[in-house]
């Protein structure tokens, strides 16, 4: 079986779960009982444990060589969490049990990264078309999930989870073993001054996208855009990201990762200031959701690559897993924090002009990576 049907078939898997989770496990939530500040706290959960949990398994994995046996650890997690779901009875019983959970779970996608850019060996162009099955997986179950449940309601949410969480599992066995690069138990990981950069850059960056997944669709709805039509939109910047992603060798080639960076980080700024001020016209929010190609796609795949080449070769794990936790856990969660903070004192508006601002950020750190060569 081809290396590259191996890492999709998990991408495609992880994704589509991660789609469950976004648009339908809020609703389920709902419907066992939470209040809406219930319901937002156990979303926040897995956030949190984003924050500093993989780059533990990071360093675990450096230290052992170990990252297919984590990545299956982290996935059997998730199995386990779903299975057990239904049977849980109260607010708190779900925390506990998503907390729990989630502080495994959450190291395989970026452990699954280090390995996917392992195996590449230096042909990060072929990132792209391998992780475009995560894309393709998340719409699908979106669009597929959305028709399934206007018929059966939310009660199969947690079997869902549960189908898609045993079937990553599944795919992590089937995952390459890497050559690895084990750490000395004595050394120590210097970050330089260009790695510390790109990890800023990749915070700001999140923190803009926080605002995005927080508030895109509350924004639209009080602009009057009808259910259909927000979803037609998100389902249209996932669209450009998987065009970016089929594209990716020939970017690789023709420009540097710094430069990728550089000018995805400048498409935010424009993106988001065009959410937060011109979104009553559809044919500027139609490129704004098109500019996802480069605000995540083309960004995400720039940074994965970088970070392979600004961390040495035993801290490959450790690297993706900081990005991962710098990045989507920090950034993350302080961009939704943020944004509610600024939703809350003037609207909108405010809220993604403090996206736009993170994203300026985020290509003023990343320019210290271009002075690198990269």
């Amino acid at each position: 079986m081809p290396v590259s049907f191996r890492l999709g078939a998990f991408y495609f898997a992880s994704f589509a779960g991660v789609a469950l989770m976004v648009a339908y496990f809020p609703p389920y939530l709902a419907s066992r009982g939470l209040t809406p500040a219930e319901i937002a706290a156990v979303l926040a959960l897995p956030q949190l444990a984003r924050v500093a949990a993989p780059a533990a398994w990071g360093v675990i994995a450096d230290r052992s060589g170990a990252q297919r046996a984590i990545v299956v650890a982290a996935c059997a997690a998730n199995v386990l969490c779903y299975a057990l779901l239904p049977a849980m009875t109260s607010f708190g019983a779900i925390a506990w049990l998503v907390a729990t959970t989630s502080l495994v779970s959450t190291a395989a996608l970026p452990l699954v990264e280090a390995i996917t850019l392992s195996v590449l060996a230096g042909q990060p162009g072929r990132y792209g078309p391998i992780r475009l099955w995560g894309s393709i997986g998340f719409m699908a179950v979106v669009l597929a999930g959305g028709a399934w449940l206007d018929v059966h309601g939310v009660r199969f949410v947690p079997f869902a989870l549960f189908v898609f969480a045993a079937a990553t599992l599944g795919a992590s066995f089937a995952l390459p073993a890497t050559a690895a690069h084990v750490a000395p138990p004595a050394a120590r990981l210097r970050v330089s001054r260009s790695a510390a950069m790109l990890l800023v850059s990749a915070l700001c960056m999140a923190f803009a996208h926080g605002t995005l997944y927080a508030f895109f669709t509350l924004h639209l709805q009080r602009l009057g855009y009808s259910a259909s039509l927000i979803g037609f939109l998100w389902m249209l910047g996932v669209l450009a990201e998987v065009v970016v992603f089929l594209y990716l060798p020939a970017l690789f080639r023709r420009y540097a990762l710094s430069t990728i960076l550089l000018i995805s980080a400048a498409c935010g700024v424009v993106r988001f200031l065009a959410i937060g001020w011109m979104a009553e016209w559809l044919p500027v929010l139609l490129a704004a959701q098109v500019l996802h190609a480069a605000t995540f796609g083309s960004y995400h795949a720039a940074a994965v690559a970088a970070v392979q080449r600004v961390f040495p070769a035993h801290a490959q794990a450790l690297g993706q897993t900081l990005f991962s936790s710098v990045g989507y856990g920090a950034g993350g969660a302080l961009g939704a924090l943020g944004a509610g903070w600024a939703w809350q004192a003037a609207g909108p508006g405010l809220a993604f002009s403090l996206a736009a601002a993170a994203a300026l950020m985020g290509l003023f750190f990343a320019y210290p990576v271009k002075r690198a060569g990269l």
